[in-house]
């Protein structure tokens, strides 16, 4: 946007927002007060739009919430900067102008993306106009395009590279091609430890429930709840309940044949000292329950 761009007063109910967004109403009402009491600092950022009635008319680029304070406070104008951009132009300007102004959470990134695509813009463009990585945007769009809610929302909240979820959704329902993700995944370093236990539990519901989330604002289920269908999730809940076990025991199995083995060796003089001699002189409770922990004797 150019700063050469005049600034004119021009009426409120003439600017049409073309790019609307819901506000904070706490931070709304602090915006309404500091202009109450300091005044416009800066002024907001129109396109001039023509009419079928021949009124002038103007597509609101950025200052949505300046605006709709100064309605709040009686005013019928307001001052504003007016550029020459297309429509479309004006949407891509107010969608990055929103971007720069603030650090974004990943669902306003998601959203915008979104919107651009569907204006027909390409992944290289739309991600130098947004200032991100494009094999990052063209990977969600990716995810967003197969219905992948689920690994959409995992590499959100950081759970799942992307990487590893773009080739989960590769795979699509072959498990042997799922697991060979998984495979590859642990073999380079990707996952390991909780991040990888956490991507297992996201394919299992993966798998189970679907890609997606079906549910309605407010977390109701969009399928109507059955007898059968309790049925099949109390089983599925009942076997998942055994696997742990399962896996619990196993765990429990191993721990007791190393903390056999721990203590046998502790039995050994030779032993004891060598760990004294490498600087070990204290042994975790979990490996010599009998001591709970502490020094070598």
């Amino acid at each position: 946007m150019s700063g050469k761009a005049p600034i004119r007063e021009i009426p409120i109910d003439r600017i049409d927002v073309l790019n609307p967004r819901e506000r904070n109403q706490k931070v709304f009402q602090e915006l309404v007060q500091s202009i109450r009491d300091l005044g416009l600092k800066k002024p907001i950022t129109v396109t001039a739009r023509a009419s079928s009635s021949g009124e002038q008319r103007y597509g609101l680029v950025c200052g949505q919430g300046r605006m709709e304070a100064f309605q709040a406070l009686g005013q019928t104008h307001i001052p504003a900067q007016v550029v020459e951009a297309s429509d479309d132009e004006a949407f891509v300007m107010s969608l990055v102008e929103n971007i720069a102004r603030h650090t974004p959470r990943t669902l306003e990134l998601l959203e915008t993306i979104r919107s651009l695509r569907k204006r027909g813009h390409a992944v290289p463009a739309i991600a130098r106009k947004i200032g991100l990585d494009h094999k990052w945007v063209g990977g969600m769009l990716d995810l967003l395009e197969k219905g992948e809610q689920r690994l959409v929302t995992a590499v959100e909240a950081g759970r799942v590279p992307l990487a590893v979820a773009i080739a989960i959704a590769q795979a699509g329902d072959s498990d042997s091609g799922v697991q060979e993700v998984m495979q590859g995944a642990y073999e380079n370093g990707t996952l390991r430890g909780g991040k990888l236990m956490a991507v297992k539990r996201l394919i299992d519901d993966r798998r189970r429930a679907g890609k997606g989330y079906h549910q309605r604002p407010g977390g109701r289920s969009n399928r109507k709840l059955t007898s059968s269908a309790l049925v099949r999730a109390y089983n599925q809940e009942v076997e998942r309940q055994k696997l742990l076990i399962r896996k619990a025991d196993l765990v429990q199995q191993r721990l007791a044949f190393v903390s056999g083995a721990m203590a046998r060796l502790l039995g050994d003089e030779d032993f004891v000292n060598l760990l004294r001699a490498e600087g070990l002189t204290s042994m975790p409770a979990a490996l010599d329950p009998h001591r709970k922990g502490g020094e070598l004797r």
